[in-house]
């Protein structure tokens, strides 16, 4: 059987290491190449319309 010290470190364990990967993951959607060029079309029709 699981211990409730083992269960304690698995869950404290796990729930850094989602965290760390949502923040992860945001970081890298921010920084997409994807998101870049979105943003450059938006400041050119910002751009346009003025």
């Amino acid at each position: 059987m699981i211990t409730d010290n083992q269960l304690y470190s698995l869950a404290i364990f796990l729930g850094s290491a989602a965290m760390l990967l949502i923040v992860l993951y945001h970081f890298l959607e921010v920084n997409s190449e994807e998101n870049a060029l979105a943003q450059k079309l938006k400041v050119a029709a910002g751009k346009v319309k003025s």
